[in-house]
């Protein structure tokens, strides 16, 4: 078994026996060569280290629209986090915008969340992140079993929410609404959102 500081030897290059999902915990804060906070934005795909942009303005106004909106309308048992691992495998723990998760698993000291206590993934989608919003993430949530997934894109400055539910049969997600303006879902549980209402 090798440690995070003898994998950071190879740095730029990941280690020969690569990143795995327990190593996100073992990162130092700041980077090989002394940057700050070098390690704060990052998620493990595919084995791959990811660093994530700093994130636009209307990223974040979607993330808190979303998390407050879903908060105030989950039942108690159900609880809508930001910016919170979810393990999907040994290589793979992305850091998805929102999830809800089973309100027992909130615990203070928790870095990361199983796939079996989400029950909805939120991507949020920026320009860098395009291809692992759209293409990546979406089949290993589906994978692991995570019955609800929405993506977020922006278009013409306005929120679309694209909503995906788990088909059981073949573990892949089928869309089953477009919303502009205004998101009205049935599960994971009753939920409706103003769109037009970001947050300033």
């Amino acid at each position: 078994m090798h440690d995070v500081t003898s994998a950071l030897e190879y740095w730029p290059s990941p280690p020969p026996w690569g990143w795995t999902a327990d190593d996100m915990d073992h990162l130092p804060p700041d980077g090989p060569n002394g940057e700050m906070d070098f390690f704060k934005h990052v998620e493990l795909i595919d084995g791959a280290l990811v660093f994530m942009s700093p994130q636009r303005r209307f990223h974040e106004r979607m993330i808190r629209i979303l998390a407050n909106s879903l908060n105030a309308q989950a039942p108690a048992r159900l609880l809508a986090v930001t910016q919170m691992d979810v393990k999907l495998g040994h290589r793979m723990r992305p850091c998805p915008d929102v999830v809800v998760i089973d309100t027992a698993a909130d615990t203070d000291d928790r870095t990361f969340y199983r796939p079996d206590e989400v029950h909805l993934v939120v991507e949020v989608v920026s320009p860098e992140s395009e291809d692992r919003d759209r293409k990546a993430k979406p089949p290993r949530y589906a994978e692991a079993g995570i019955a609800h997934f929405w993506r977020v894109e922006e278009n013409d400055g306005k929120p679309v929410v694209y909503v995906y539910e788990l088909d059981p049969a073949t573990k892949a997600y089928a869309v089953t609404g477009i919303h502009h303006g205004k998101l009205s879902v049935p599960v994971p549980f009753e939920i409706t959102v103003d769109l037009d209402a970001l947050p300033r």
